[in-house]
């Protein structure tokens, strides 16, 4: 299989479900790029790429067969990972981690406003909400960690993400 989508748990109107190539380079060969310089968009959808498959990696491993979606609101505000650990049932909210990746050396609070939106939704409850970025630091800001790739691979390999 060549590629993988995570299907979008929101899909607003002209919404699409949103795809990854099995390796972020045959997405720049398809597109034409392999000669071109790797710049920041490409090395954020690379790395985003690699936290998808080790989610995928790590939900059918651990056996927890867990539905790993993404978020996007009409306004087009993005979570890139939500994970549903427990489904919603009569009376009792669904249960969900979220992840938002990015390729970025410092953490921006600003990455979080989708997490906490979605945090506020009826119906729902945000059990974990993570950032993973290139920095160095771990952070923990009312409710969220911040984590260092690293970091967050070793949690994940766990079981402490999900």
């Amino acid at each position: 299989m060549a590629s993988s989508t995570a299907e979008s748990s929101s899909r607003p109107k002209g919404a699409h479900p949103k795809f990854f190539w099995v390796d972020a380079g045959i997405g720049r060969a398809a597109a034409g790029l392999l000669r071109d310089p790797v710049d920041r968009a490409w090395k954020g959808a690379s790395l985003e790429t690699l936290i998808y498959h080790e989610l995928r990696v790590h939900n059918s491993v651990s056996g927890k067969h867990r539905q790993i979606a993404y978020y996007r609101t009409a306004a087009g505000a993005e979570i890139d990972f939500v994970i549903k650990t427990r489904k919603q049932q009569s009376g009792r909210p669904a249960h969900l981690v979220c992840v938002e990746v990015k390729f970025s050396p410092r953490w921006e609070r600003r990455w979080e406003r989708s997490m906490r939106d979605l945090r506020t939704l009826e119906g729902i409850r945000v059990d974990n909400m993570i950032g993973v970025y290139t920095g160095e630091r771990s952070y923990r800001f009312d409710g969220l960690d911040v984590r260092p790739v690293e970091l967050f691979l070793s949690n994940l390999r766990l079981g402490k993400v999900f």
